[in-house]
């Protein structure tokens, strides 16, 4: 976690405070709980249903109008036809681009390249205020180990240092530099926090997180974006140890206010107020605004509890003032920090707009190409060798389908912006490949095989055959939690059937989550996995399939073999009883009418590996690389020293080609049980065939510590030991030793 000061929302200033006071001063109750109030657009002109509320200030924030004229004019409404003159934060759920569509956050994950994903998150904020998006709801931050679960396709992983990293960037992309110029939109991290954890992967289910693992595990990645100056901040959907997060004050006012300093504003999610009598902590919409308020959440998303009853409460000496105005102050001063109060317009663009729409064109298709993971290449079928093919058949129900390939959260995405992987691929092949495209399925979910002898045939008249498989945009998302994740409908079928034709088969695989490939595995010779790759999907797969660049991406996230052994995770703990090849019993093993015993003595299913298909950290190339001479700069630091760590990677394969190197750290023993491997860096490097580099890693002793019993930061002298190579399974290792002071005078006296 950086330790650094907001990069992009500088600390507030006196005379901005002053300003804020003074505008407070001056305004009525209504008028600051309309602050408080986002509303939404009902049926007919935004300008009519919106009109008078915003005229007598009791909407301070609108969500989606993504027009720039209906905007403008819903600004001058509020600006010019209010009392005080109060612009508006308009926001709008800019996930993953805007008009131009990058892949989805898990696949930008997958780069492991920061400042990919913010020239990504940079360009999407670009495209949206020109529609005048001012405020948008990423990035979503939630640890995520459960790929049943939808929204695992907004998540950055399951891990925190990967996910900080990346959603540090992503905050710095969207707001820029410069939070006031016209280009950055104020960021907002959520789900604060632990969403990712509900229960069986149901969204919006209950979840149960001890606050050590909280502490250790799911609020690293939050501390990351406030530090990179976050304007604002989302409340989960769930509850955390039976206190919905919406009115969770150990949440939002020990941790976020106390601990973290935070100086932005807190919006529940939609509807997420009102919901609190669902959940069963208050009786009605009264107590559920109280509770909320209570705890610090400033913004109320699309429902009207705050509006209709913190005038009463405030009445009733329940609230008091100072809650109120404490929160209306951290709105207006993210509006003052957008620079609304002194151009609260959004200009005609003129050229730009072209300028900007090739600049996310380009970041797209880099994003694709680099997100996309080589999970399997069996016989170097992988790259396509185009002096040698004659034709390839392109078969299944996502090879040309623009629409799907967007994925999740794209409501201002544009289909006609897509170029298809069955476009890439036609384009590569030029004249001299003949490619015979057979759709084969209707969609992701058809069990229609009619035409699965015409993909036969297209399979046996051609060199390769290219399956383009996975699941529809909508499979994955918000409320679209599955509880199996095989490909859907008949393509496992699909595939043993192309397989008859006896020529190499490539699968590549568009989807919003990790899914259960143990059906098709070892009936491809190759697997890409591309997820939903965005508008330039199709020419960045095509480059990969042919070559023409190498894969480079890596899993942000493990990929189970069947869905009973979720949820799998590297970064797992030992327990007593660890798994080894050597312990595991399986159940076609086991003799008839065998007495009972507890066999194998270790935690394993007897009906599966208890390996993961695909570890976290992994993904393959066109190359290969070696990795030697891992060593310490010292074998021990005392604290508050610097150790470094350096490694030689050399590219030994025959082409040029990006590696991830991974360094993992364990405690093996801590006065809380530590997992058995922990990222703690990782780094980019581009080789040569034939070239090596030395790779150095620093590590201080805020790498090395960790929450203890009771809920402090501590870092304890030990042995640690420290893995680096191409993914979490590496076995290339190093240990040293974390001194204490009196360790520290008697190795190295004077």
């Amino acid at each position: 976690m950086s330790s650094t000061s907001p990069r992009t929302r500088p600390p507030a200033s006196d005379d901005l405070e002053q300003r804020i006071t003074a505008l407070i001063q001056r305004m009525s109750l209504s008028e600051k709980i309309g602050q408080m109030v986002l509303g939404q657009p009902g049926e007919g002109p935004p300008a009519e249903t919106l009109g008078d509320r915003l005229r007598e200030g009791r909407i301070g924030s609108i969500i989606n109008v993504v027009d720039r004229e209906t905007v403008n004019e819903l600004q001058r409404i509020a600006v010019e036809e209010s009392r005080l003159g109060i612009p508006l934060l308009v926001g709008r759920d800019v996930i993953h681009g805007f008009q131009t569509v990058m892949p989805i956050p898990l696949g930008q994950a997958a780069s492991w390249n920061p400042d990919l994903v913010r020239k990504a998150a940079r360009a999407a904020a670009e495209e949206a205020s020109l529609a005048g998006v001012n405020w948008t709801y990423a990035p979503m931050v939630d640890i995520s180990r459960d790929p049943r679960w939808g929204r695992v396709a907004e998540s950055l992983g399951e891990d925190p240092l990967l996910t900080g990293e990346l959603a540090k960037a992503m905050v710095e992309g969207f707001q820029g530099e410069d939070l006031s110029a016209p280009d950055a939109i104020a960021a907002c991290v959520k789900h604060f926090a632990g969403y990712g954890a509900s229960e069986s992967g149901r969204d919006y289910a209950t979840t149960n997180i001890p606050e050590n693992e909280l502490r250790n595990v799911y609020l690293p990645p939050f501390k990351s974006c406030i530090d990179a100056g976050v304007a604002t901040v989302m409340t989960s959907f769930s509850d955390l140890d039976g206190i919905p997060a919406t009115a969770n004050d150990f949440l939002l006012r020990r941790i976020l206010r106390e601990e973290w300093s935070f100086e932005g504003f807190v919006v529940s999610d939609w509807a997420s107020i009102p919901e609190l009598t669902t959940h069963g902590l208050t009786a009605n919409d009264k107590e559920a605004a109280l509770a909320a308020a209570s705890a610090g959440v400033d913004l109320e998303m699309a429902t009207d509890t705050y509006s209709r009853h913190l005038a009463e409460l405030l009445e009733s000496g329940q609230l008091a003032i100072e809650t109120i105005d404490a929160a209306v102050a951290r709105i207006l001063r993210i509006k003052f920090q957008l620079g609304l109060f002194d151009n609260p317009y959004t200009d005609q663009p003129g050229g730009d707009a072209v300028a900007i729409r090739e600049r996310a064109l380009e970041t797209a298709r880099d994003a694709a190409t680099q997100s996309t993971v080589l999970l399997q290449n069996r016989e170097a079928v992988l790259p396509l060798d185009r002096a040698r093919l004659a034709s390839i058949a392109v078969i299944g129900p996502l090879a040309d389908a623009p629409y799907e390939q967007l994925g999740t959260w794209i409501f201002d995405g544009d289909p006609e912006l897509s170029l298809t992987p069955l476009q890439g691929i036609r384009e590569l092949a030029g004249d001299q490949i003949a490619v015979r495209h057979v759709p084969a399925l209707d969609t992701s979910r058809s069990r229609d095989t009619s035409a699965f002898d015409q993909a036969l045939a297209a399979a046996r008249e051609s060199d390769v055959t290219v399956l383009f498989l996975g699941e529809e945009s909508i499979l994955s998302g918000e409320a679209h939690s599955r509880a199996n994740i095989d490909l859907p409908g008949a393509q496992a079928e699909l595939v043993r059937t192309v397989r008859q034709a006896g020529k190499p088969v490539v699968a590549v695989i568009l989807a919003g989550r990790p899914l259960t490939l143990s059906d098709i595995v070892e009936e491809v010779d190759a697997i890409l996995f591309a997820w939903h790759p965005g508008s330039m999907g199709g020419p960045a797969i095509a480059d990969l399939l042919f070559g023409t660049v190498s894969p480079s991406g890596k899993l942000p996230v493990t990929f189970p073999r069947v869905v009973g052994q979720i949820p799998i995770y590297y970064n797992q703990k030992n327990g007593g009883k660890p798994p080894s090849p050597e312990s595991v019993v399986h159940i076609d093993d086991i003799p008839v009418e065998a007495p009972q015993t507890s066999l194998g003595m270790t935690a394993f299913h007897l009906d599966t590996d208890f390996r993961p298909l695909f570890a976290f950290g992994h993904g393959l190339s066109y190359t290969r690389f070696h990795y030697s001479n891992l060593r310490t700069g010292a074998p021990t630091i005392a604290i508050g020293e610097t150790l470094r760590i350096s490694v030689e990677v050399k590219n030994i394969g025959p082409v040029a080609g990006d590696e991830i190197v991974q360094l993992y750290l364990r405690d093996p023993v801590a006065q809380v049980t530590r997992p058995i491997r922990e990222l703690k860096a990782f780094r980019r490097i581009n080789l040569e065939p034939g070239q090596s580099l030395t790779v150095e890693f620093e590590l201080c002793d805020r790498d090395l510590g960790f929450y203890g019993r009771h809920q402090e930061w501590v870092v304890e002298p030990g042995e640690f030991q420290v893995w680096v190579g191409g993914s979490s399974e590496t076995d290339l290792q190093v240990t040293f030793q974390l001194l204490n002071e009196e360790e520290v005078v008697a190795l190295r006296p004077g």
